[in-house]
């Protein structure tokens, strides 16, 4: 008796996968793209269920995957779709809360193996809060494996339940641009000139305008910059609930901030900061962390959630909520030339720790291996 491996070099494989995403969260979805072209590259069979608009994001038909629209709504319609596209799957992948419980509820009496990533945290308060870590058991317990992007979502999920949950640091994607627009931007004078700091420090922040974000807290902490000669310009990028009263609170206080809205270029905003910021409440593999350290930009964050294992002592680490200590910390940074030196290399050191794109497929092959090579025995 021999094992069929599930997947062969030569592009022919018995292991067809089926890969669910909400499509609402970046993360996740660069994710996808990411782990499917790897798959499909190792001759694995991969169907991405997922809104239509995701796919025009993010192409996941160019890396040779099937595409399959599936809105995100949990509806009996939407629920039976994927049922039916997941009847013939040797696995199911799902991403995510909300795209874990509707796989879950298509794969209900069945013997697939399904996998679940968390790559992120939902944030509610009261009666939701509730009802999402209803959700949470219920995914957990169907799972046949969950990965979690940092060590406490690994921990959460074993207490809502799971059987079976790993540690699998998703990989930042590789960013897919053109030498000339890599050497356009390298100078970061550009988008200073456009920001607004040519002649100040530039902080940066990047994230929705929610309450987790810590936002906030930031805004307190302006006000102590505002001593500086000159005054550091803080950027937000990004959009969410929070956003007018936000801005509300920038004009009567006269602060120092300036809300951008969303951005697609990240990385060439974080590497025209001096300081990167990143108040929030909780983060698991924030990408703006990894994309500051890439960038060698000095980077103050929280103390929260995955932050910590990300970037060891490569980041200046605050308490959440505490605008003294955020205040003092970039203060510090701005006046110490050396220091931010040093976190530049240590951050280069904890970024080359990180796992590749190719090393994290290779993880969750070898997961998909150890599920589905039982049924291929002849």
């Amino acid at each position: 008796m021999s094992l069929v491996s599930s997947h062969s070099p030569h592009g022919q494989s018995s292991l067809r996968t089926v890969q669910v995403l909400g499509g609402g969260n970046a993360r996740s979805s660069a994710h996808v793209r990411s782990l499917a072209s790897g798959l499909v590259a190792r001759g694995v069979r991969v169907t991405v269920c997922a809104p239509a608009e995701a796919d025009r994001t993010y192409d996941f038909t160019g890396t040779g995957a099937e595409h399959v629209h599936v809105p995100r709504s949990s509806d009996p319609g939407a629920v039976a779709a994927l049922r039916a596209i997941c009847a013939d799957a040797d696995l199911v992948h799902a991403h995510g809360l909300h795209a874990s419980f509707r796989a879950a509820l298509a794969l209900s009496g069945r013997r697939t193996p399904f996998v679940v990533t968390w790559h992120d945290r939902a944030h509610a308060d009261g009666a939701r809060a509730h009802l999402l870590r209803l959700l949470e058991r219920r995914v957990v317990k169907a799972a046949t494996v969950v990965l979690g992007a940092s060590s406490d979502l690994v921990d959460r999920a074993r207490r809502r339940g799971a059987r079976d949950a790993r540690l699998a640091a998703v990989a930042l994607p590789v960013s897919r641009r053109s030498p000339e627009a890599e050497e356009l931007d390298r100078p970061g004078l550009k988008i200073r000139a456009e920001l607004g700091a040519t002649e100040r420090p530039l902080l940066m922040a990047v994230g929705s305008l929610d309450r987790h974000r810590g936002y906030e807290t930031l805004l307190d902490a302006t006000r102590v910059w505002r001593r500086l000669d000159p005054v550091p310009l803080v950027v937000i990028a990004g959009e969410g609930p929070l956003r007018a009263v936000l801005q509300r609170r920038i004009e009567d206080e006269g602060l120092p901030v300036r809300l951008i809205g969303r951005r697609e270029n990240v990385a060439q905003l974080l590497a025209a900061a001096d300081v990167a910021l990143l108040p929030s409440s909780w983060e698991s593999r924030s990408v703006l962390a990894q994309e500051a350290l890439h960038a060698r930009v000095p980077l103050v964050a929280t103390r929260v959630g995955g932050i910590p294992e990300l970037v060891g002592d490569a980041a200046e680490l605050v308490p959440y909520g505490d605008a003294e200590a955020l205040a003092e910390a970039v203060t510090g940074l701005l006046g110490d030339p050396g220091r931010c030196e040093e976190l530049k290399d240590r951050g280069t050191r904890q970024a080359a720790t990180w796992p590749t794109e190719d090393e994290t497929v290779a993880q969750v092959l070898s997961v998909y291996d150890e599920l589905t090579q039982p049924r291929v025995l002849i």
